[in-house]
């Protein structure tokens, strides 16, 4: 109950405007690293994704989160090198709308498919963070800054799951997580948030 308290409290204090406004002026590894917990797309849809790895289990509780850092950095060396792609805000949103009602289906999709999935969405959201890199800034201190935040949020997910696994058997409470998180997710995409 703690966790998710904690878990709470990080996800409404994060700006869901923050992250990809051009407000962090400052370069390398800090700014790299504040730039996904700043934004709460960014914070649901990395935590969601440690928690459909968890619900997988198995291997994909290591591939899943590795396939949405590795593509997440092509999307940024992509947004970084000022290759465009299409719609990138509305795919970010869309993966906590999409990610989250995976997770809340209870259903285990294949491995190959929940890595297409969270690698599609990781395009657009290192994409979104490369563009956004200050120009003053080393794209590789950076990059290891953005990648590293990802990767912890990632681990809050997979910590999570298994704290609502301890408290729930029947995996109630991981489908009414996934559930809040598409929920929000929409409540994003509407711009009520």
């Amino acid at each position: 109950m703690r966790f998710l308290l904690a878990f709470l409290a990080t996800v409404l204090t994060a700006s869901s405007a923050t992250a990809h406004t051009g407000a962090m002026t400052t370069g390398g590894f800090t700014t790299g690293f504040l730039h996904p917990i700043g934004g709460l797309d960014h914070v649901l849809a990395m935590v969601t994704v440690g928690l459909l790895a968890f619900h997988m289990g198995g291997r994909a509780t290591w591939a899943v989160p590795a396939s949405f850092v590795g593509m997440m950095v092509v999307g940024g060396v992509l947004g970084a090198a000022a290759i465009t792609l299409p719609l990138v805000e509305l795919a970010i949103v869309l993966s906590v709308v999409v990610l989250g009602a995976i997770v809340a289906s209870g259903r285990a999709l294949p491995s190959i498919l929940a890595i297409a999935v969270v690698g599609v969405f990781a395009v657009f959201h290192g994409h979104a963070h490369g563009a956004e890199m200050p120009v003053a800034a080393s794209g590789i201190t950076y990059g290891l800054g953005f990648v590293l935040a990802t990767a912890l949020l990632h681990g809050a997910g997979l910590l999570a799951g298994y704290a609502l696994a301890r408290f729930d058997s029947g995996a109630k409470l991981m489908r009414v997580t996934g559930a809040a998180a598409s929920c929000a997710g929409l409540l994003l995409l509407a711009g009520t948030v």
